[in-house]
Order: C-alpha cells, then structure tokens, then sequence
C-alpha cells in the first residue's frame, strides 16, 4: 500500500475478523457504516494494542505468567500465640517470562526469567518479628535467570541462574499440595520460630529473639543455613545438561558455583490406572570459605562455615521421591527421604575443641510421607484432603546461630525434629484458584556436643488461604 494509513500484519488480522463479523449481519447494517468506518476501526486497533503485553521481536515467543498465594498463620509455642498475613513460601508468590525460537528443524533456543515476591514471610517471621527475622527476606528475589539450547534428538543445555538435577528432587508431588504445604520441606512454614525449652526460655537461655543470639529455631535443626531437607539442592548459578526423554525417564548432569556439581535421573508416566513420578539425585559441594565464613548456602547444599584460615567445607548428599495416585479412586501416596555427610567438620570442630571432635555427628537424614485422596466431589472442581509426616534425624552444624548459648561445646551435636500436619485443598476451576486449610504439629529435641538435651515445647501452627494463578 503506496497511500493512505498503513497496517501492521496484526491490524490486517484484526481488520480481517471485523469483516467476517459485519458480513455475517444484514448489507443494510454494513451500508450504514458510512465513511468513517477505517477511522473507529484504526481507533479501536490503537486501544487493543495499548493494552497487549508487547515483544521486543517477532522471532521469539513470550509467555507472561505467574500466581498469587498469600495466607492467614495463627501459630502458639506454648507460651506465646499470634496471628499474621503472610506470603506462603511453599509457592511463594511470583511472575514469569519465557519463551523461545526456532533455530533448524530440530533446534531451538528459549530462555526463562521468574521472580519471586514475598511480602511477610511465612518461613521467615518468629515471635519478636513479625515480617522477616533479617529484614532481607521480603520483597523481590531472582528465581531463574537462563537462556537454554534444545535439540529433540539431544537434549537440552542450560546457563544461567536455576536449579539443577538435585532441585525439588525430594518434593515431588502428583496431587499439586506443594502450593499449600510440601511434605518434606518444614522449613516454609514458620520456620524461623524460635524454639523453647521447659522453662520457657528459649534454647540460650533468653526470652528475646530481636537481636538472635543463638536461639534454636526449628530450621536450625533442619539446616543451620538454609532451612532446607539432606538431599534437596537449590538454585544457583550452573550450566546445566537434560537428556532427551526416554521412556518417560530424563538425566540431569550440572556444574556451578565454585565446584558444585549434581546428576540425576527423574521418571513421568501412566501405567495399570496409575500416575507416577519419581526422582533421586546425587550431589557434591566443595565451595572454598571467604573472609566472613559464609558458605555453603550460596550454592547448591550447604555444608559447615568456617573462617578463611581453616579447612574448606566438602559435602556430598543424595535425595529422592516418589509419588503415585490411582486415578480412578484420587487416592495417592508421596514418599521422600534425603542423605547428606559433612565430610570436613569434625576437622572444622577439632581447631577450636579437639576433645570434642569425636563426638560431631557428621550426617543427617530426613523422610517424609504424605497420603491422601483427590476427588471432584462438587462442581467448584478438586477435593484434596490429605495427611502429612516429617522426621529429620540432624547432625552437627559449626555455626553460632545454631547453638545452646556461646562456646564449641554448646553448638549441636545432633537433634530430631517430628512434624504431623493435616490439610484440605479446594480447587475453584473457573478461577485458576485453589483454597486450602492446614494445621500442623511440631516436637523437637536435641543435644549438645557437651551432652546437655533439650526437650522443647511443642509448636502448632493453622494456616488458611488461596493460590490464584495468571
């Protein structure tokens, strides 16, 4: 077209569909258009467009998405109760872009880009902070950062900031409860609440967790760092390698971070009225120590802090899961259990108290089993009621904020952490929502590498809310 207004190709499909919608009503009603029909069409076009999530190209697809999951905890450590709002943190709130293009016929390129946005967090709040113990735990956080190369034939390179083959690797779940709870991750839900001895004072003998000291809370028997179950990875910075799908079975091999690396192997499929997925993963961390000490939980695992002069952590740990639903009855079982061994910390311990070196326990392990059924019992959409056990036997951890009070022989030499929970989940198919109710129960105890146990209070927690996803 040499005159006149010029068209993108999107405005010609728009102008296209306006003219098979006015020719199927009566020639009468098109003649009544009169002369500025282009000008309220060009006008219309102009709307729609402002309104459209635009690309930078044609060449590469985008896909914006996300969801909303935010929830009401009450929570009561036997001496204090409270209530809060707060982000839920087993599938925090967060937006994605991604997309990709074509390369050859068995080649293409894609990318992902996800945030995460946390307001008061959910693993993150204890008795004296209501939002965040640290303050940096709220707002926006990067989830993935990747671009990936992809061949049918084989496989698939990623690089960039993800997870890896270790990742969820102790979470898998056919029922779709981890938006509302994992089974085998405790942390996500009020895991920084500090926990409290018989007297009911806290682990180092205070009645204030303002500024920490120390306090035991219950990811610290977990994980002194990160909160997360032996066996589970995280994401980090990796190039990464998946394997064409093979019967319904797909490796993972990865490398990142300063000298982590992990493979995998996972499994998807239907068979005899049966839906399975399954997973298990190795992995090692040899993430040397900076100036502050601060290691391990910049990677995939965490593995025990120590200063820039002494040993450098080594880890190795394996995970797995299993989830298998009979689809006809919705009842269903999830199975998942995780290994890890400090290899370094009983040299770690030994500089500072050689005595007690013998006593470190250098491993901890964790299973967890959730059951349930999943039925359409009304028309809103899934039913989901499901029960939930979680046992971590934790090993040592050389950190001051994991510990009964100053001093090498304070910190823990080992520790048990039993959780029961019970939860429903309703979903609202009309509205992409599922809302859900959970309560739960924890008991915790631990010892001392100088021998001093603690049975602490017990802990329970409800939580209600929903998850609505765009």
């Amino acid at each position: 077209m040499t005159g006149g207004f010029k068209m993108s190709a999107g405005q010609l499909a728009l102008l296209a569909a306006a003219g098979v919608l006015l020719g199927g009503g009566a020639s009468a009603q098109a003649a009544d258009l009169g002369g500025n029909c282009c000008a309220d069409l060009e006008e219309r076009i102009a709307e729609l467009e402002a309104t459209t999530a635009r690309k930078g190209n044609r060449k590469v697809k985008l896909e914006v998405s996300g969801q909303v999951n935010e929830a009401v905890i009450f929570w009561d450590d036997s001496v204090e109760d409270n209530v809060g709002v707060y982000t839920n943190d087993a599938s925090r709130t967060r937006f994605r872009f991604k997309g990709d293009a074509k390369i050859a016929d068995d080649w293409k390129a894609g990318y992902l880009l996800e945030v995460g946005v946390r307001g008061a967090n959910s693993k993150r709040f204890n008795q004296d902070n209501p939002v965040s113990v640290s303050g940096t735990d709220t707002g926006l956080d990067l989830r993935h950062s990747t671009w990936y190369i992809d061949s049918k034939k084989l496989g698939r390179v990623w690089m960039g900031l993800t997870g890896g083959a270790s990742e969820s690797i102790t979470e898998i779940n056919v029922a779709g409860t981890d938006v509302v709870a994992k089974y085998s991750d405790a942390e996500d839900l009020g895991g920084d609440l500090a926990l409290r001895r018989p007297d009911g004072l806290y682990s180092n003998g205070t009645n204030n967790v303002v500024a920490p000291n120390g306090q035991i809370s219950i990811r610290r028997l977990i994980r002194a760092g990160t909160g997360n179950q032996p066996g589970e990875g995280r994401r980090y910075n990796m190039v990464r390698y998946d394997t064409p799908e093979i019967f319904g079975f797909v490796g993972t091999a990865n490398w990142g971070a300063d000298d982590t690396w992990e493979v995998g192997l996972r499994y998807k499929g239907e068979f005899a009225g049966l839906k399975v997925a399954a997973g298990i993963a190795y992995g090692e961390a040899n993430e040397p120590t900076n100036a502050s000490g601060q290691v391990g939980h910049v990677v995939g695992f965490e593995c025990a802090t120590g200063s820039a002069t002494t040993v450098d952590p080594k880890c190795h740990q394996v995970g797995g899961s299993i989830s298998v639903m009979h689809e006809a009855s919705g009842l269903y079982v999830n199975f998942g259990a995780g290994y890890l061994k400090d290899d370094r910390i009983r040299e770690l311990v030994a500089q500072s108290n050689a005595a007690l070196a013998d006593e470190v326990d250098d491993q901890s392990e964790f299973w967890a089993v959730e059951a349930g059924i999943q039925q359409k019992w009304n028309s809103l959409g899934k039913t989901t009621i499901f029960g939930q056990y979680y046992n971590n036997d934790g090993g040592t951890f050389s950190s001051s904020s994991a510990n009964f009070g100053a001093g090498i022989g304070n910190r823990i030499k080992s520790s048990e952490l039993d959780i029961y929970s019970l939860g429903v989940m309703q979903g609202l198919d009309n509205a992409a929502m599922n809302v859900y109710a959970l309560y739960r129960h924890v008991e915790a105890e631990a010892t001392s590498l100088s021998g001093n146990t603690v049975q602490f209070e017990d802990v329970d927690l409800f939580m209600t809310g929903a998850i609505i996803k765009f």
